[in-house]
């Protein structure tokens, strides 16, 4: 049996005079005691320890482990929400909740998917323990949290975008075709505010990538319209995207921005069709006028990578 009260005071748990030294003797335990002790003493220190800086190292030390107890401390201490007069001590608590919450995804265990939930679904809640909750539900995977991931993305008053990102990243990594429809309607929407959120159709096509919808005429066109984007990197993710499908249009719709305004997007769209079609559309690149002259370099620089050598 553990001594608990022995190992706190061999590390000064309780003493907070110097944190640094105590997470060092934390630390030094790796030499005295096995895994499944390890895990032991970890679960005390996080059920009874009062300092963020302990609590965050402990869940970093727990993490190499990953035990199905330890999931439990950390769920509690998620769910946990003090408040103090002291913003620097109330950063440091919403700090220990942001890492439970990252550290909660890398258990893959679905029990844990009600309580990120939980903290998703609280507008209440800081909003970058929300985003560590949907970035969490997105590694787990399970097809539980899809309807509410998708009222996230759908939901226009949300105040923070980056949560509708972080929403929508994790819909792609779960899978799930439900995800399909508000995806889309969000590269579809072109009036208002919705427009300028680039970042958010980023991610969305990202997440439709994902998705592997290779037969959908509707995801076809939104991707094809992106093309048409103001921001580049919605212009390359949409030629990206439009390279892993198997849509018959998909190569005709990439060629039209051989001749974008924007040099890496040109670059980008010349990749995906040498992808797609092979040495053909580096000759014809070189051999017409109409095409750009970096262009004609990028197309000479791949012969010479892939093809002549």
């Amino acid at each position: 049996m553990l001594d608990f009260n022995a190992i706190a005071k061999k590390c000064n748990l309780f003493d907070e005079t110097d944190i640094g030294a105590v997470i060092n003797n934390i630390a030094a335990l790796d030499d005295e005691y096995s895994k499944e002790d390890l895990v032991e003493i970890y679960n005390y220190i996080l059920s009874k320890s009062k300092n963020p800086d302990i609590l965050m190292q402990t869940i970093r030390f727990a993490d190499r482990f990953r035990d199905k107890s330890t999931l439990n401390s950390i769920i509690d201490l998620l769910l946990m929400k003090p408040i103090f007069d002291d913003t620097s001590l109330q950063e440091k608590y919403t700090n220990v909740r942001v890492m439970c919450a990252k550290a909660i995804g890398n258990y893959k265990d679905t029990e844990a998917v009600t309580p990120l939930l939980y903290c998703l679904n609280n507008k209440d809640e800081h909003y970058r323990v929300r985003l560590a909750c949907a970035d969490s539900l997105g590694k787990i995977g399970d097809r539980f949290a899809v309807a509410p991931l998708i009222d996230v993305v759908k939901d226009e008053s949300e105040k923070s975008i980056y949560l509708r990102e972080s929403a929508a990243s994790a819909l792609g990594l779960i899978g799930d075709l439900r995800a399909i429809d508000p995806l889309v309607s969000i590269l579809e929407t072109k009036q208002g505010l919705m427009n300028k959120f680039t970042f958010l159709k980023e991610r969305v096509i990202e997440a439709l990538t994902k998705l592997r919808l290779d037969d959908s005429d509707r995801v076809f066109h939104a991707l094809k319209s992106s093309l048409d984007d103001e921001s580049v990197q919605v212009r390359i993710n949409a030629i990206e995207a439009l390279m892993e499908s198997t849509h018959p249009q998909a190569s005709n719709a990439i060629k039209t921005c051989l001749a974008d305004r924007d040099e890496e997007v040109r670059k980008n769209a010349l990749i995906a069709l040498y992808n797609i079609e092979g040495r053909d559309i580096l000759d014809e690149v070189i051999s017409l006028p109409t095409y750009e002259k970096s262009l004609k370099e990028e197309a000479k620089a791949l012969i010479e990578e892939y093809e002549d050598g």
